[in-house]
């Protein structure tokens, strides 16, 4: 099985072309049509109607949601006919098909490796389903279930591809953050502490602190003093505006298996990833590391190298 290292270096690629990733823009109606002609291949996902289930259901995850199913397919209703619409893109030629877009579609349906990731970010969702298979990567991604990017592109292109999902749009200007680069501290105090913030408990977080008194770490291992803690747990809280989450999975087998899964949230100065951990009396305990937007490839790294070995 071809091992997938996305923690070194792209190697250089044989040629410009080789090395850019092709992207084709396709409404919901248009990618039904292509899987349709690229011999039925099913897309990582299932359109239902309303009151059956999400109007765009994943079939590794959960998807986005709605209160509009109505105006939803009311919008995929009034699309053009998708093979007038590929034809006149030169994508459909007969009943004949791109064979990149015939090649990729059929790649998300026969993956070796799946990625799974959705973000949210000021209530804004985005998701996106990446299947490898060898040296070669597709993708599908998706804010509104309508239109679609599909894109296509050899392994050594993958991290930069990984890159452009936590960019975060121009307007959100990161500001001073109250919660340092890097904390630990007991999975159970970070939940409880978010749901005291998020419901405007913060009367709680003393409790809190006292109950778990010494347990919240800096990178170094020492104790946080505890006057301070409170107000580091009301900012991880408040500050947060976003989040990321990434599943794995090997699906080259029959029965399909997650393998890991990485978790980001958005403070007010960016990202952080969240790295469980276990003690050894069974204690989960959880890692907040500051992270850049193109470091996704090499926090994921671990992870698919477990599915690749």
């Amino acid at each position: 099985m071809t091992t997938i290292d996305l923690s070194r270096p792209t190697p250089k690629p044989t040629s410009l072309l080789d090395a850019l990733p092709r992207r084709v823009a396709l409404t919901l109606p248009e990618l039904e049509l292509v899987a349709a002609r690229a011999g039925g291949a099913p897309l990582p996902f299932d359109v239902t109607a309303p009151g059956e289930a999400p109007a765009l259901e994943s079939r590794l995850g959960t998807s986005r949601g709605t209160t509009e199913d109505q105006a939803y397919l009311a919008a995929v209703a009034s699309l053009h006919d998708p093979a007038e619409t590929l034809a006149r893109r030169g994508l459909l030629v007969g009943d004949s098909i791109d064979d990149g877009l015939a090649g990729a579609v059929g790649l998300l349906a026969t993956p070796t490796y799946a990625v799974e990731v959705d973000v949210v970010v000021e209530g804004v969702q985005v998701k996106a389903w990446h299947r490898a298979s060898g040296d070669a990567v597709a993708t599908l991604a998706t804010s509104d279930g309508i239109v679609f990017e599909l894109a296509w592109f050899p392994t050594s292109a993958w991290p930069a591809e990984l890159a452009r999902i936590g960019v975060l749009p121009e307007e959100l200007a990161p500001r001073e953050s109250m919660v340092p680069d890097f904390l630990d501290l007991p999975y159970e105090l970070a939940d409880a502490a978010v749901e005291a913030a998020e419901g405007g408990r913060s009367d709680l977080l003393a409790v809190l602190t006292a109950q778990h008194d010494g347990a919240v770490r800096d990178r170094d291992g020492r104790p946080v003093p505890a006057a301070e803690v409170p107000g580091l747990l009301q900012a991880l809280g408040a500050e947060a505006q976003g989040r990321l989450r990434v599943l794995v999975a090997d699906v080259s087998r029959a029965q399909t298996t997650v393998v890991g899964v990485r978790s980001w949230v958005l403070l007010a100065d960016g990202w952080r990833t969240l790295r469980p951990h276990h003690l050894d009396d069974g204690t989960t305990r959880v890692e907040l590391r500051a992270i850049e937007a193109g470091d996704l490839a090499a926090d994921l790294a671990p992870v698919l190298a477990e599915v690749a070995s």
